[in-house]
């Protein structure tokens, strides 16, 4: 009878610490998911920065693909019957105005003082010529732009640019809208040259 009742309260003891022991292993495990969770809940500087990192990828990936030969191309070459591409910016002069575009937004809010340069017709300095210099001036802009994403609050998100009419929020926002604007010309300038955007090749 006494051994049978050791028995049974060992079994509780164990059947107890068991339950225990599962207990705190499915409170760590909520612990560390609420963690997780907080560590990477999107914020307002984290979600425009990504923004900002989307674009700056698919331009610098187009870049990239255009062979240096071609970066002075523009449509008005190829004559195409009907079209009206007379005066259109070359693939180089693509990338430098979104650069330019990207200084002339983004120290708005950042208060960076503008590259010397960069022209009043939106093209860029005349001096960069080559693949290499064109993609670095393109590279330093966007990051203006994520140091002008780092400065965005839920406080001043809504006030005025610095010279600005326009909000801190929107200005940040311009400067991806309008590198997606390019990028979609510059997608079909590679197109015109028998070369697939990055983002449209196979896995």
């Amino acid at each position: 009878m006494k051994q049978a009742r050791n028995l049974l309260l060992l079994a509780t003891v164990t059947f107890a610490v068991a339950a225990l022991a599962e207990t705190i292993k499915g409170a760590a495990s909520a612990n560390e998911e609420r963690q997780q969770s907080t560590q990477s809940a999107p914020t307002l500087v984290s979600t425009v920065d990504s923004e900002i990192s989307a674009v700056e990828k698919q331009i610098a990936d187009v870049a990239e693909a255009m062979p240096e030969d071609k970066f002075n191309f523009s449509p008005e070459s190829l004559n195409i019957p009907g079209s009206d591409y007379k005066g259109v910016r070359t693939f180089a002069v693509q990338l430098k105005h979104v650069a330019t575009s990207n200084y002339y937004i983004w120290s708005h809010l950042t208060g960076d003082k503008l590259p010397d340069g960069l022209g009043d017709d939106g093209n860029g300095p005349a001096n960069l010529k080559s693949k290499a210099e064109i993609i670095k001036f393109l590279k330093d802009s966007f990051a203006l732009g994520h140091k002008a994403a780092a400065t965005l609050t839920t406080q001043n998100m809504l006030q005025p640019a610095k010279n600005s009419k326009s909000t801190r929020l929107a200005l940040a926002e311009f400067g991806v809208a309008h590198a997606y604007d390019h990028y979609g010309q510059m997608v079909e300038y590679l197109r015109m040259n028998g070369i697939v955007p990055p983002a449209s090749r196979g896995k």
